[in-house]
């Protein structure tokens, strides 16, 4: 398969795998190998987007899989950063604790996501945790092996200098969100943002989004209710039906 040419309809091979949670299958109905799935996630990530079939190929190559349980901790915030990871399946909290003891969720990762950039290239401690919230299955790149291909690739360097930037400004984006915007607008972007990833039915406790937005769980709770009401979003254990997104898209805009 011609990895170069398949960049809109990648993301639906991957979205149908996340929905289905089984093997990967590429657009011909063949199952795919664990190398060439990689492939296909590493030419869906912008850090390496430009790269040809050939060096996905050998970079996809280099990594091995890892198996973690729901709750299995992969790092812990001051592990050393010693590896780039993809998910093939499942689903990753990226989290980071507080001194009163509460738990911030940075970022959910799932199937076809990279994560642990920042670590890997300047060996230093991670800097939060990685906690499967279901069983997962990763892709795993260690870090002497990327730095290897790197110094053979420089303008994947040069990618990664821009997407790092890029996740600068997206936190000081959602540090602004916090103090600026109130709770349903804050919670309705998150809602939007999961559901790019992992469609209408977000698999999410409302602690867990509490924690996420920075609110308490029962003014989250107050707000889905609201929506609920309205149509927009129905509520199951640990999961959030949304079956309106135009009008959630809506209060995600602040219209």
């Amino acid at each position: 398969m011609n990895l170069c040419d398949l960049s809109h309809t990648l993301m639906r091979v991957i979205v149908a795998n996340r929905a289905e949670g089984t093997a990967w299958i590429d657009l011909e109905g063949n199952t795919m190998s664990k190398q060439a799935e990689f492939a296909v996630i590493l030419k869906m990530n912008p850090m390496f987007a430009d790269l040809g079939a050939d060096e996905l190929a050998r970079l996809s190559g280099l990594c091995h899989t890892q198996q973690l349980a729901t709750g299995e901790v992969l790092f812990q915030k001051g592990d050393p950063g010693d590896a780039l990871f993809g998910v093939r399946r499942g689903q990753m909290r990226i989290e980071t604790g507080a001194s009163d003891g509460s738990r911030l969720t940075l970022n959910f990762m799932g199937s076809g996501d990279l994560f642990g950039e920042v670590a890997v290239l300047d060996g230093q401690e991670r800097t939060a945790d990685a906690t499967a919230g279901e069983p997962t299955e990763l892709f795993v790149l260690r870090r002497e092996d990327f730095l290897g291909f790197l110094e053979r690739e420089p303008k994947v360097a040069v990618r990664l200098i821009e997407l790092l930037c890029q996740r600068i400004r997206w936190q000081s984006e959602r540090m602004e969100e916090s103090v600026l915007q109130p709770l349903p607008v804050r919670l309705a972007r998150r809602l939007c943002a999961l559901a790019e990833d992992f469609g209408s039915e977000v698999h999410i406790s409302q602690e867990q989004l509490g924690i996420f937005v920075g609110a308490a769980r029962e003014s989250v709770n107050r707000q889905l209710q609201t929506w609920r009401k309205d149509g927009i979003v129905d509520l199951q254990r640990g999961r959030i039906m949304l079956h309106n997104m135009t009008k959630l898209t809506a209060v995600a805009r602040n219209d």
